[in-house]
């Protein structure tokens, strides 16, 4: 019984490295992240989850940071051929009551002309631009890499492609 009393300690004792949380308002912004892109990557995705907690929806409107030259809140999709495209949207709608999910192949930040190298273990400042809660100071957390092709790890220039809006 005691061995697992000791790994149940360690589990819980590690969460916090592993997961981040900011509470603004009625809005809670869980474990914003980042994979470790290559060396030589010229943009890197950021991940999080939203909830929102509140009676009336917010808007996710923009995001700025210091670690790259532009900052936008971006759409992956893939159409029946399968062919991805990634737009810049104007907004992300966060509903009353509801979780949405910024992750590979969907809602993501997007950080473009990288200024410097990524590395796992450190955290990196943003700001989340709310259209109600207004201005959200978070950390990313730079994670693991991803497997190669994945967002993060392409070092595709994504401030060279044409961005359609959409919201």
């Amino acid at each position: 019984m005691k061995p697992i009393l000791s790994l149940v300690a360690a589990l819980v004792l590690a969460a916090p490295v592993l997961a981040h949380e900011i509470t603004a308002g009625d809005l809670q912004i869980i474990h914003p992240y980042i994979p470790q892109p290559a060396a030589s990557a010229k943009a890197a995705g950021g991940f999080m989850a939203i909830v929102n907690n509140g009676t009336e929806a917010d808007r996710l409107i923009g995001v700025e940071s210091d670690m790259a030259m532009k900052s936008e809140v971006h759409e992956s999709k893939v159409d029946a051929n399968g062919v991805g495209t990634m737009t810049h949207v104007e907004f992300i709608e966060i509903p009353p009551g509801q979780t949405v999910n910024l992750e590979r192949g969907g809602y993501h930040v997007m950080f473009m002309g990288l200024k410097e190298n990524l590395t796992e273990g450190e955290m990196r400042k943003a700001t989340l631009i709310f259209e109600k809660a207004g201005p959200v100071e978070v950390e990313f957390q730079i994670e693991a890499p991803m497997g190669m092709g994945d967002m993060g790890q392409s070092g595709m220039d994504h401030s060279q492609m044409g961005h359609g809006s959409g919201g």
